[in-house]
């Protein structure tokens, strides 16, 4: 096939030809786990998937079940294995994952990333962006535009835990989208709704029969890892209390999903009635305070993220809501974010890369934004005391 004859990261494995001898295993196959993974790849049956393929007993069933799916549709179908090279055992990983796309019949393309240890994001955001970067660069390499992920019911609601834990708000608190983009590829998700213990029933029987046992990841189990630690320490005891806790997690991120298309679409009808600019840089700081509050807030949060823009944290962006609503004079304003500001030009609010500008402004605009908090604070305090005063005046049996 195609994806044989083009250039290829270097693997340290042949790529098997898509042609080679198949093992009956058509048996091994769950219905249940079939059905969703055979609607997923119908809606675009002419394009190339690949699937991101660990070795861990989620993904290797992923593999097993795609490959059925895609023979029956006449589907071209190749296995992705990112390295990360964190652990030991990840060359072995990288040889095990390949003998199962061989036995299954399918090409396999690993490739080594680096996983910075500094980034900030702690080591599990670092690998996985690392680990997407990785799937995207193989993607354009073999010409593959969608990639299926075996995340499951058990992965969706412990991401809905981790991100409620957060304070991840309502449109996060949708976890795991069935369908996304990024980086210009396809990433499907078709086993959301599946429970684990149902892929693990399975691969214990493809073992039994085949020989081909998964790889044990040592940090699935290290509650020094965030997502281990609400595995390990978490989880048995949802399990003893609420032994329906995945289903009803599962159902809060689809309600959640449909809140957050919901949001989606006002917060854009919002955005094109501030008069935005043709690039989308400015909008109009009027039209913006002719909104309530909570969708002045949701209209802030769109216009970044059309932008690219990473959101700020909570209690900033409430801090930039607030003196977007008191800004008198374009010279008053100056919000510093990542790589950007946001100031005030000609009644317009405007986003630019962060310039270069001299101690003595940037303290004369603090000093004017400080000045303009405390007359709104003390504005606040003096209108709280009269509804007070108000109140006391209107108490039953008060003097």
């Amino acid at each position: 096939m195609a994806s044989s004859r083009k250039s290829r990261p270097d693997t340290g494995l042949p790529a098997a030809p898509h042609d080679a001898a198949v093992p009956a295993c058509a048996d091994m196959t769950d219905p249940a786990l079939l059905r969703p993974v055979l609607q997923c790849l119908q809606h675009q049956p002419s394009i190339h998937y690949a699937v991101a393929l660990s070795g861990g007993a989620d993904s290797a069933m992923l593999v097993l079940h795609a490959a059925s799916a895609a023979r029956s549709l006449g589907i071209e179908l190749s296995c992705f294995h990112i390295h990360h090279g964190l652990l030991n055992e990840a060359d072995a990983w990288a040889v095990h994952a390949g003998q199962l796309a061989s036995q299954l019949g399918l090409p396999f393309h690993m490739l080594r990333v680096a996983v910075p240890r500094d980034s900030g994001k702690g080591i599990e955001g670092a690998a996985r962006q690392a680990r997407y970067a990785g799937l995207a660069q193989l993607a354009r390499s073999q010409g593959v535009e969608a990639i299926l992920l075996a995340h499951h019911q058990d992965d969706q609601a412990e991401t809905v835990l981790l991100r409620l834990l957060r304070g991840t708000g309502p449109e996060g608190m949708a976890a795991m989208a069935g369908h996304a983009v990024r980086n210009g590829v396809q990433y499907l998700r078709p086993w959301l709704d599946v429970p684990r213990q149902r892929i693990l029933d399975v691969s214990a029987r493809y073992a039994a029969a085949y020989g081909w046992e998964p790889v044990q990841d040592p940090t699935n189990q290290d509650a020094d890892y965030t997502r281990a630690a609400v595995r390990t320490l978490l989880v048995p005891v949802l399990e003893q209390r609420w032994p329906a806790w995945r289903t009803v997690l599962g159902r809060h991120a689809r309600q959640a999903a449909e809140t957050g298309e919901i949001l989606a679409e006002v917060a854009e009808q919002d955005w094109q009635a501030l008069m935005p600019a043709a690039d989308g840089l400015s909008f109009s700081l009027t039209a913006w305070r002719t909104l309530s509050p909570a969708r002045q807030a949701l209209a802030l949060r769109h216009w970044l993220q059309r932008l690219g823009v990473k959101l700020p944290t909570e209690a900033r962006l409430q801090a930039w809501l607030g003196q977007l609503r008191r800004v008198t004079h374009d010279n008053q304003m100056l919000l510093e974010h990542e790589q950007i500001e946001i100031r005030c030009v000609r009644s317009r609010v405007l986003l630019q890369p962060r310039q270069v500008v001299s101690y003595e402004e940037r303290r004369r605009l603090r000093i004017q934004v400080r000045a303009q908090e405390g007359q709104a604070s003390s504005t606040n305090r003096h209108a709280s005391d009269q509804e007070n005063a108000s109140a006391t005046e209107n108490t039953p049996g008060s003097c």
